[in-house]
């Protein structure tokens, strides 16, 4: 069973991967754009995280390290993109 589940995980991955890969062919652009991006990035952190480091099983403080770490970098990133866009 748990291969089974690791496999839907994995093509959650994959599936996500070509949504962001289709935007950027349908030249798709702006500020929702890279936050939908942004989210959908931040996503497939927490599912590789979660899935494929073992933390599941972990307590919630690491969890939350990586959580909070997956957080504040993609804050950081939309605030520099928000920021050099004016």
């Amino acid at each position: 069973m748990k291969n089974t589940f690791t496999t839907i995980i994995w093509l959650a991955l994959i599936l996500l991967t070509t949504m962001t890969y289709s935007i950027d062919l349908l030249g798709m652009s702006g500020k929702t754009t890279m936050l939908a991006l942004l989210a959908i990035t931040m996503l497939k952190s927490q599912m590789v995280a979660n899935y494929f480091m073992g933390l599941r099983k972990c307590g919630t403080l690491w969890r939350g390290i990586m959580f909070g770490y997956f957080l504040i970098v993609g804050s950081l990133i939309a605030i520099a993109y928000l920021m050099a866009e004016h």
